[in-house]
């Protein structure tokens, strides 16, 4: 997040405007600013209070039936399926390619086909921001006639809007952190009908509620550290994917590790998560070993959200690959605070956690 005295300036503007909130100017620059940066029209953007709001808004925004399925992968975060319930959807949870950790359109049509009752929208999530295929989505919208919102929390850095909504995050855990989050696309029209609703719905330029909507503008005070954000944003982003590389070439000496897909270094991923091989001990032992040194660890998305409590009652397909990676993908610590000293310990830490649960593990087998 960019620090006090690189946001006070736009602060200032606030107070010389006197102006708060509602579409301010500050919120019209940022879109702008956004939209130059993801090569979309003004009107391609609009900025609400968090990411889950943007998701909700996508959804609502295109009237999927309520009561209908609404298909997306069982690994994600909690807020993909929040979303979906907030619409009057029920979450239909499918898997994901081993390969991409992600759903495509494939999987999405076989799903359909299979699903036990009428599916109304498809929620695609980008795993962790790695380059993903927009444009099949938008086919796949175009073909089905369903109403489709990507779920690209994490993808600051590759997102690529087409038709189909896409909905980014930029919470304090993302690669740009200001707090909040925003809707783009190339259909201007769902943009607008979005911003709408996080206004109460009110016709523009009056105090009338056209249908049933939400507050989730975005305030000016957001807005400040979002352009203050964008002002340090190339070296932020220079600084992250010097930092994915640097990992990648540590992570060569462990055998048996990998990165997670396309996180090569040629991206700005906000976290930084590796797969093990299936003859290593399980993540969630490699993590407590590694707390116990002092070094933390994520598992980000735990066991899929079908494990979570409050979607326990909502309809799965075969989850096959997604409990296969539960067990084997771990996040390790990843933030510019990190230097070669830390890399040493979390690499050093990692090691002698693989070394000392292989131990383990053969003692008791032994």
């Amino acid at each position: 997040m960019p620090e006090a005295t690189v946001i006070a300036p736009y602060l200032r503007r606030i107070d010389e405007a006197r102006i708060y909130s509602n579409f301010g100017p500050l919120l019209i620059d940022l879109e702008h600013r956004l939209a130059g940066l993801f090569d979309i029209p003004d009107e391609g953007i609009t900025c609400v209070a968090n990411g889950t709001l943007a998701l909700t808004l996508a959804l609502k925004a295109q009237m999927p039936p309520p009561g209908s399925l609404c298909v997306m992968p069982s690994w994600t975060f909690a807020a993909t399926p929040h979303a979906a319930l907030a619409n009057g959807l029920v979450p239909y949870f499918t898997d994901v390619e081993a390969e991409t950790w992600a759903i495509n359109p494939a999987l999405a049509a076989a799903a359909i086909r299979t699903a036990p009752g009428r599916v109304g929208a498809v929620v695609p999530v980008v795993p962790f921001g790695c380059p993903f295929d927009y444009a099949a989505w938008d086919r796949f919208a175009a073909e089905t006639g369903l109403a489709v919102a990507i779920d690209a929390a994490a993808a600051f850095d590759t997102a690529a809007p087409g038709q189909v909504p896409l909905t980014i995050s930029m919470h304090a855990t993302k690669s740009l952190g200001i707090g909040e989050g925003g809707v783009l696309s190339r259909n201007v029209a769902l943009v607008k009908q979005v911003r709408q609703m996080s206004c109460f719905g009110f016709k523009p330029g009056t105090r009338d509620a056209l249908f049933p909507a939400i507050n989730a503008k975005l305030s000016e005070y957001a807005a400040s550290v979002g352009l203050a954000a964008l002002d340090g944003w190339p070296y932020t982003r220079i600084g992250l994917t010097n930092l994915a590389r640097t990992y990648s070439v540590r992570l060569a000496s462990l055998p048996g590790i990998e990165p997670m897909p396309g996180l090569d270094g040629s991206f700005a991923g906000s976290t930084f998560s590796i797969i093990l091989d299936h003859g290593l001990p399980e993540a969630s032992e490699i993590a407590a070993h590694m707390a116990k040194s002092g070094v933390e660890t994520r598992r980000w998305w735990a066991e899929g959200c079908h494990a979570q409590s409050a979607f326990a009652n909502c309809p799965t397909s075969d989850l096959s690959v997604t409990k296969d990676l539960a067990r084997r993908i771990l996040g390790l610590p990843f933030h510019l605070g990190i230097g070669p000293r830390e890399i040493n310990v979390v690499i050093g830490t990692l090691a002698d956690a693989l070394v000392t649960s292989a131990t383990a593990h053969r003692g008791l087998t032994g």
